[in-house]
């Protein structure tokens, strides 16, 4: 039986997907081999625990998929331990959590109205509730973080846990600074690179696995496979909370952040998203990933140059990688709720987004977030995003202009019905 309610909805998502620009960072287009090995009989196959350590039968075949995700995985970037079972980028953060943390541990991490991620101790989010979240954020008038004041703010707090990544900051990171920082005050330090993962894994930005204890990233935006988590390490870390086995020996972080995932925070992981995850690793060692990254940069680079160059302010002034943030106080009156519901009307799609220092709440906002991930994956270069940048301020100077807005969006079919994203479509 064909459910056809259902396959009429997956063929008005591919139609959107087709029409528009998408312009939202976190988004991405997983090639066709990534999308088939989704779908496939491992979703069948329950495989609670680890590769040769599974509490059911039959599990011969998965232990070898998620062997070749994790292998893939580790010389991608260098690490010597992954785990590649999380299903989300939240969810491979909150078994980080689990495993190295009590219950009220205080967490030191970027601010999500500055750029920060739910996931990072936000008041709504687990790692706000159950833990005692700490902030750093940028400063207003550069955009940019104080590295003296986050080191304040840890001498001052005491972390267990010090994070440092973003959903919306557009610089590079120092990693060197921070671990320096979590040593002087003995806390772990968890690099949650799930935005420029992609451009780390190709070495256009810092790599954090040298010098932070644990690394989480989703599998998705820049690195372009599945949705899904996974973390690793680049060397084996003991405990420093003194965990210790019943022979008295210190126990890995290894071991103990398995135990975070399964049976912490999961059950039975999603085989068939493993074996995505491995086609996507294998696709991002190929020498045409890095070619693209490059183009991600480039794309992302000519965007900002754009948009400033028409007035708009960029929080930290520009962008290093596939994103920016867009304050729209600064030359327009208009919200980010209004921006992202005209700009859509266009067929293009970003996303509100709170900015540093916000006076609109979380569900209106001054700010929309732009990336380039996925029209670089469509084929666009720096020219067809010189020409998006005009678009999306034609349609934010003349938001209540149905008419022009109706008429750029003509336009932006037109132009990306000569970017297929897959071969049939």
């Amino acid at each position: 039986m064909r459910d056809t309610e259902i396959q009429q909805l997956i063929q008005a998502e591919t139609t959107r997907q087709v029409n528009g620009v998408e312009l939202i960072a976190s988004e991405n287009y997983a090639s066709k081999e990534v999308i088939d090995a989704m779908a496939n009989v491992f979703t069948n196959k329950y495989a609670e625990g680890y590769p040769g350590k599974r509490y059911y039968g039959g599990c011969d075949v998965v232990d070898k998929v998620e062997s070749i995700a994790i292998d893939r995985l580790k010389k991608l970037f260098g690490a010597e331990y992954a785990n590649v079972q999380p299903h989300s980028g939240a969810q491979a953060n909150a078994a980080i959590f689990l495993a190295t943390l009590q219950a009220g541990d205080t967490v030191l991490g970027f601010d999500l109205s500055h750029g920060g991620h739910l996931s990072h101790g936000s008041s709504v989010n687990f790692s706000g509730k159950i833990y005692d979240a700490q902030f750093y954020g940028v400063e207003e008038q550069s955009g940019l973080i104080d590295m003296d004041k986050v080191a304040a703010k840890a001498e001052a707090c005491q972390p267990k846990l010090i994070i440092c990544g973003a959903s919306a900051y557009s610089q590079d990171w120092d990693y060197i600074r921070f671990r320096a920082i979590a040593d002087s005050v003995g806390a772990l330090l968890l690099a949650d690179i799930s935005h420029p993962a992609g451009m780390i894994a190709t070495g256009l930005l810092n790599d954090p696995v040298p010098h932070c204890h644990i690394v989480s990233t989703t599998t998705h935006k820049t690195l372009r496979g599945p949705r899904g988590g996974v973390f690793m390490m680049g060397k084996d870390f003991e405990n420093p909370w003194g965990r210790t086995t019943r022979k008295g020996s210190p126990i890995m972080m290894s071991s103990v952040l398995n135990s975070g995932v399964f049976p912490g925070m999961q059950g039975g992981p999603l085989e068939h998203i493993i074996a995505a995850k491995a086609v996507a690793f294998n696709e991002a060692l190929s020498p045409g990933f890095a070619t693209y990254q490059k183009q991600v940069k480039a794309n992302a680079d000519a965007m900002a140059d754009a948009f400033v160059d028409l007035g708009y302010k960029i929080i930290s002034g520009g962008t290093v990688n596939h994103l920016m943030l867009l304050d729209l106080r600064h030359n327009l009156d208009i919200s980010g709720k209004v921006a992202d519901a005209a700009l859509g009307r266009a067929h293009i799609t970003v996303n509100k987004n709170m900015v540093p220092f916000d006076d609109k709440s979380p569900f209106v906002t001054s700010g929309i977030r732009i990336g380039s991930p996925a029209i670089t994956s469509r084929g666009l270069v720096e020219a067809d995003c010189v020409q998006i940048v005009e678009w999306v301020d034609a349609v934010l100077k003349n938001s209540d202009n149905d008419s022009m807005i109706a008429d750029i969006g003509k336009q932006v079919e037109a132009k990306m019905s000569k970017y297929s994203i897959y071969p049939t479509v």
